[in-house]
Parts: structure tokens; C-alpha cells; sequence
């Protein structure tokens, strides 16, 4: 008799192919209160992605449940906590994305300072047949501020080098290990910083810690790079830094209430905004569906798991 998994949230296709080959796969969109009542003491491994929200409550009703398995790195959505205290393990799919989200933040970063998005419209509007397009900013030698130094900010720093960036960063510890000065207070990083990087995890710790103070501080030649989480930011303190100048613009994968993102922040030439694609490429989504597969494969096995959480 096959185990039972619950897919929880979106998955790649090809990963829910594999898991419905293997196991028996019940979707959790798809049913109702009542189907899912009849299956739930069956459910032995979870399966979400990064952006869903596994609470304390939806984990005490799988009984049997032993194994959440989130497709992405981050997994604050999930009540880690509640998981452990019914003896239920957490893994998550981290390194492999490690590259792509590093690829994009330069980009965001590039396209924001240079102005890209806006120069395209300007093109389409007819606006060049009536003169040059505004001066934008340069990024090669520019103050670059990381906050959040793990995989992803090292990557990140190691490609802000090849622009003879100046680079800073903050997290919840020094890292003596590597090159870059240690600031330990998000403000004063943000105001030696020309650009301030988010990729900080999400979650209490670090909810809305990028307040009207600390983007004042950045200031009005300063831009905002968000590839972490979208609640790391005062989406409301933003707004209003945008409107008022008090930065000179943003540019963001990643939102507090996806996919809903405020009318507020479309249609700026000083915003670039992506719909949470920094790990969406091929290659990558591969190599992640490849270690929830792992994951669960290990979990049934009774083998030491890939990738737990920390």
C-alpha cells in the first residue's frame, strides 16, 4: 500500500508527476472539508512552497503526519515550532537557489539604478522623438549595504565585487571569516549604503525592520533591493518614502500580501517590481524538486534526512 502525501500548495508539475507516481497524492486545493476529514489520519509527509502558510492548527489535524516538506528556502510560513512539538520533521531546499536570486538582486539592482523599465516606456510612448531620456545612476563603485549575510548576501557580495562596490553588510552575527565590515545596526548600515540589499529570512525576528527611519536613513540618493521577504519591509513606510522622495526608488521580488501588490508601487519609473521569480529558472526549480523528492524518499526510508531546517 502506497503512503499518503498531501500536496499542500503549488508544486511544479513534474514534481507532483513524481510524487503521484510514488506515493498517493492528495491535493489539498482540490478537496473538500469533508474528503479531507476522511484522509487526514492517513497523511504521513506535507508537501508545501515557501510562500504558503502551515499553521499550528492545520499540522494537529495530520495525526500521522511526520514530515513537512517546503518546496523553497524559505519557511517561515511554517509553524516550526508547533511541527517540532508533534515530533514532526522540516526540511527545505537551500544552496540550489543560491545563484539565481543573487543573479536577479544584481539585476533589480542594475535595472533600477539605470532606470530600465522606465527607459523601455519611454521608448514606446514616443518620448525619445522629443528629446533624451533623464540621467540615471551610476552602480559600479556605489556603497552597497547587504542586509542578511548567508548564502544568498555572500553571493551577492561576490558579485558586487566585480562593480568595485564598497560593501557592508548586517545579520544576526558577525562573520570575522569574511571581508566586508560588520555593521551591527540596520540604520547605520542603511545610511553608508547607496544601495540597501534585503535577502533576510522572514518571520518575527525581522518583521517590518525596514521602518520609515531606516529608509530615511538611506535617504533620497539611496535604493531599496528586496530578494528576501516581503515582511522584512514597512510596505506602508515605503509608499510613502517613494511619494515624498525620501529614497530615490525600489526594486523588488518580493511582497507582504503576494500576490497582491499595492497599485501604489506599479507604474513608477523609480520601482522595478518582479512577481517573486528570483529562484524561477528551469535548472533551479529542477535541482529544488529534486530535493523534496529526495527529502520525502528519505523520510519513508527511515533515512537521515537531506536538507532539515536549521
Amino acid at each position: 500500500m502506497k503512503q499518503t502525501v498531501l500536496k499542500h500548495a503549488y508544486l511544479p508539475d513534474a514534481l507532483t508527476d513524481a510524487l503521484r507516481e510514488r506515493y498517493t497524492l492528495c491535493e489539498y486545493a482540490s478537496m473538500t472539508n469533508r474528503e479531507f476529514a476522511t484522509i487526514a489520519g492517513e497523511v504521513t509527509v506535507l508537501v508545501t512552497n515557501g510562500e504558503a502558510v502551515v499553521t499550528r492548527e492545520f499540522i494537529a489535524t495530520l495525526p500521522a503526519l511526520r514530515l513537512i516538506a517546503v518546496f523553497g528556502v524559505g519557511y517561515d510560513g511554517v509553524d516550526v515550532a508547533a511541527a517540532r512539538d508533534r515530533g514532526v520533521q522540516v526540511t527545505h531546499t537551500p544552496g540550489v537557489l543560491t545563484d539565481d536570486v543573487a543573479d536577479l538582486a544584481i539585476g533589480l539592482m542594475l535595472a533600477t539604478s539605470r532606470r530600465i523599465v522606465a527607459a523601455q516606456r519611454f521608448i514606446e510612448q514616443g518620448g525619445w522623438r522629443q528629446g533624451g531620456f533623464p540621467w540615471t545612476r551610476k552602480v559600479s563603485g556605489a556603497r552597497l549595504g547587504i542586509f542578511g549575510m548567508g548564502r544568498i548576501g555572500q553571493a551577492i557580495a561576490r558579485r558586487a565585487q566585480a562593480f568595485d562596490m564598497t560593501i557592508r553588510y548586517t545579520s544576526r552575527h558577525a562573520q570575522p571569516a569574511l571581508p566586508y565590515p560588520f555593521v551591527p545596526d540596520l540604520r547605520e548600515l542603511a545610511q553608508e549604503s547607496d544601495f540597501l540589499m534585503l535577502c533576510a529570512p522572514g518571520g518575527d525576528a525581522t518583521r517590518g525592520v525596514v521602518n520609515a527611519a531606516v529608509l530615511a536613513a538611506l535617504g533620497p540618493q539611496g535604493m531599496l533591493i528586496n530578494v528576501g521577504r516581503g515582511s522584512v519591509v514597512d510596505e506602508t513606510a515605503l509608499m510613502a518614502a517613494l511619494d515624498s522622495g525620501t529614497i530615490a526608488g525600489a526594486g523588488l521580488d518580493v511582497f507582504t500580501d503576494e500576490p497582491n501588490v499595492p497599485a501604489a508601487l506599479q507604474q513608477r519609473d523609480n520601482v522595478v517590481i518582479t512577481p517573486h521569480m528570483a529562484s524561477a529558472t528551469w535548472e533551479t526549480r529542477r535541482e529544488m524538486s529534486r530535493l523534496v523528492l529526495e527529502n520525502v524518499n528519505a523520510c519513508f526510508a527511515g533515512e537521515p534526512l537531506i536538507t532539515p531546517v536549521p
